[in-house]
């Protein structure tokens, strides 16, 4: 796993912000993440408005945040939160009971890193956590691809998608198209015979040139150019 820039210092907890209306869920949450050495809980929020405000107060690493909440749902806050100065580095993992939800798209162009059904065990979780926290996007899940394809398919036409990519050389279009795939640095540069650091330079080149806050963004931006069609 690579940590990116603005992520935790290698010795420091993860700082995990709890957002979610239904209190037994955040208990469940808080006792799973409390046996981590390396992750700590440092807020609870029930709504959207309370999310928004706990970040800004303890600027948490990574929110596990429900995407269906009152006052300010999931999407609303997330978008609030990584256009907030100062919160940049904030990283949201949004949380939901429905695997076709087609807000999880909207909750990706808002900002959010990556998403978990909420039925998720154990292990995935705390693996989304620290895979988010070092920077990179959880787009493991082939639903995540899946519902990225439906929710751009019909966009796509309408998009200025080569003014969009003029700005990459013709490598990084490529390594945007794999990215769009849900490879991962050390796959993309097998596929381009390229070190990973290589095509990690050429990601993060993409994401620097695109505005694109992490990869969960690219794989967005590549469905809504063309570069990656919906399976």
């Amino acid at each position: 796993m690579n940590a990116a820039a603005g992520s935790p210092a290698t010795n420091a907890p993860i700082k995990v912000l709890l957002a979610d209306d239904e209190g037994l869920v955040r208990s469940g949450f808080k006792v799973l993440l409390g046996v981590e050495d390396d992750i700590t809980v440092v807020g609870e929020a029930a709504n959207g408005h309370e999310a928004v405000e706990r970040a800004r107060a303890t600027r948490p690493d990574v929110v596990l945040m429900d995407i269906r909440m009152p006052k300010l749902d999931g999407i609303q806050a997330t978008t609030q939160i990584t256009e907030t100065r100062g919160l940049e580095q904030v990283r949201v993992i949004i949380l939901t009971t429905y695997d076709t939800d087609e807000y999880v798209f909207e909750a990706l162009q808002a900002g959010a890193s990556g998403f978990l059904l909420k039925d998720a065990g154990p292990a995935e979780l705390l693996h989304a956590i620290r895979v988010v926290a070092a920077g990179d996007a959880l787009l493991a899940p082939r639903i995540t691809r899946r519902l990225i394809g439906q929710f751009t398919a019909q966009r796509t036409a309408t998009q200025a998608a080569e003014e969009r990519l003029a700005v990459l050389t013709q490598r990084e279009r490529e390594v945007l198209a794999l990215v769009g795939q849900g490879l991962s640095n050390n796959e993309i540069g097998s596929e381009l015979f390229l070190s990973p650091a290589t095509a990690r330079t050429h990601v993060s080149r993409a994401m620097a040139k695109l505005g694109a806050r992490d990869r969960a963004q690219l794989v967005v931006i590549a469905y809504q150019t063309g570069l990656v069609t919906a399976p």
